[in-house]
């Protein structure tokens, strides 16, 4: 296991004992995630990409596939360093969860592999700890949405155990304010290497205006002058990234 991960585990163990920390379900649950980033073969697009998902939808039906949650992300706010057309999103219910679903790809996946390698090619296959600071209702798993990245760094001095309890009042803070968005914040695990960050830090918005609803809640409404104070001195992180989600095969993850 990563030493990282490691790290993060021995803080979870501390945080649990400092109260309704998570979500609305208390959830201490570390979800395993997975990305690929991809590019559409010359002539190939969308379309193309959605009959494939189509018969990989009804291969995992058949599989009884029913603890592996997709999503495909298309660039909204992006910067020239980011050259790919879309990302593929997987998410386990556990690890074990997600290891049976890719054992089972590995070993027959009806041609599937093929499908896909006609329409995309893909250049990052990279893995991800998933720690959840605020989760949409009832913890239901995001469907069609509006997710962010930033990148962050931990500071010096920075602990795991003051970021959660920043995370905690942060994630107070825009509920009271009538936020709904989600956040997580991912630790990178297997496929990276040379990462220059600490974690990503993940929104999840309904659409664009609930995405602008939090921009005027942080810009105009002071959210800006309780940010500043909760990670200024812990956190160094880059401009947001935003994608427009696609559900591709829902599952309840908590």
């Amino acid at each position: 296991m990563n030493a990282i991960i490691k790290s993060l585990v021995a803080g979870l163990v501390v945080y649990a004992g400092m109260g309704p920390v998570f979500a609305q379900d208390d959830s201490l649950q570390v979800v395993p995630v997975e990305l690929f980033t991809c590019n559409f073969h010359e002539g190939k697009g969308p379309g193309d990409l959605d009959a494939v998902v189509d018969k990989w939808n009804d291969w995992a039906d058949k599989a009884r596939i029913d603890d592996y949650a997709a999503w495909t992300l298309t660039p909204f706010y992006f910067g020239a360093d980011q050259t790919f057309d879309v990302i593929w999103l997987g998410a386990g219910k556990s690890g074990v969860a997600l290891g049976k679903a890719q054992d089972l790809y590995n070993a027959e996946n009806a041609g599937l592999h093929a499908a896909f390698d006609e329409v995309l090619s893909c250049d990052a296959h990279v893995n991800f700890a998933s720690i959840p600071y605020k989760l949409p209702e009832k913890s239901k798993t995001p469907t069609d949405s509006v997710l962010t990245f930033s990148d962050c760094t931990l500071k010096e001095g920075a602990t795991f155990v003051a970021l959660g309890a920043a995370m905690q009042e942060w994630a107070q803070h825009l509920s009271d304010a009538g936020s709904d968005t989600s956040i997580w914040h991912w630790w990178p695990v297997y496929g990276g290497g040379g990462e220059e960050f600490s974690f990503k830090w993940l929104e999840a918005h309904e659409n664009f205006a609930d995405l602008g609803a939090d921009f005027d809640r942080y810009g105009n409404g002071g959210g800006y002058v309780l940010n500043n104070r909760l990670f200024r001195h812990m956190l160094s992180c880059d401009s947001s990234r935003a994608y427009l989600a696609k559900s591709r095969r829902y599952v309840q993850l908590r």
